[in-house]
């Protein structure tokens, strides 16, 4: 019986598996191909390899821009998220105030509400501001959505931490800065871990806003990857590439933080 379970589990795991990642080898394989071989035929594997379609992305720079574009307003954002989330959740952690759950649930209920709920009061008032098509307006529009998930992240890791270690720091002379970046701030790394990969994915993939909020300057791949018809059709194979390097980024940030994304999981608070 054991064997024969373990059997079923195994199966059950590789078709899983194949399942997972038949998308990504699909692309993988059309971004070597030409838009010919693509349309006319049905292959496993490159008939005629090629790196024309990687080429194109990295010497055109309405393409390789675009990379560059993401990776400004991610980092941007992210670094406020984390910059703004920290103390934020510091207090709901430590501190009991009139409201406090009730403005808890309020920061959730933002995460939760569609981006194009937004888009409209977004593209007034930077509109108004002079902030269309700039790498701080899509950066501060995600503020809105990253930072009370980033904020539910780090409360969940700090609740974890007992408050005699803060007490403890206090009657030893420390101030809170000094307490916080040196003794606190070590103790939930992982939840910082955590709360930086959500957001720099929320940021990463997100379309609407970032499509709406640009135009030429500031303008993301994911809205470059939606703008690829041309009079000859659909250049299928350079969007195959283009989709190749967008995992990258994704991939890299999760190789580092898989570790505290582990036990984010194991504390039950991702």
């Amino acid at each position: 019986m054991d064997k024969r379970r373990f059997r079923k589990r195994t199966l059950f795991l590789i078709a899983y598996l194949v399942f997972a990642l038949l998308p990504i080898y699909w692309m993988v394989n059309m971004s070597f191909k030409t838009n010919q071989e693509i349309l006319s035929s049905f292959t496993l594997w490159p008939a005629e390899f090629t790196w024309a379609n990687y080429r194109t992305i990295f010497t055109d720079p309405s393409w390789y821009s675009g990379y560059i574009n993401s990776l400004i307003y991610v980092g941007i954002n992210t670094v406020i998220s984390l910059v703004v989330a920290l103390p934020a959740a510091y207090a709901f952690s430590r501190y009991r105030f009139l409201g406090d759950k009730h403005v808890f649930f309020w920061l959730l209920t933002n995460r939760m509400t569609p981006p194009a709920v937004f888009l409209l009061p977004f593209f007034q008032l930077y509109t108004t501001l002079g902030l269309m098509d700039t790498h701080i307006a899509v950066a501060m529009a995600h503020l809105l959505f990253n930072v009370p998930l980033a904020v539910w992240i780090l409360e969940g890791f700090m609740s974890g931490i007992p408050r005699e270690i803060d007490e403890t720091a206090y009657i030893d002379g420390y101030s809170f800065p000094r307490f916080f970046f040196t003794i606190f701030l070590p103790l939930i790394k992982a939840g910082v871990g955590v709360a930086a990969f959500f957001c720099f994915m929320f940021s990463w993939v997100e379309l609407l806003l970032a499509r709406t909020l640009t135009s030429v300057n500031a303008k993301p791949i994911v809205a470059t990857m939606t703008r690829t018809v041309s009079a000859s059709g659909m250049d299928w194979a350079t969007l195959a590439a283009a989709g190749v390097l967008t995992i990258v980024p994704g991939a890299i940030v999760i190789w580092f933080v898989r570790h505290y994304i582990a036990k984010g999981f194991a504390m039950g608070r991702v």
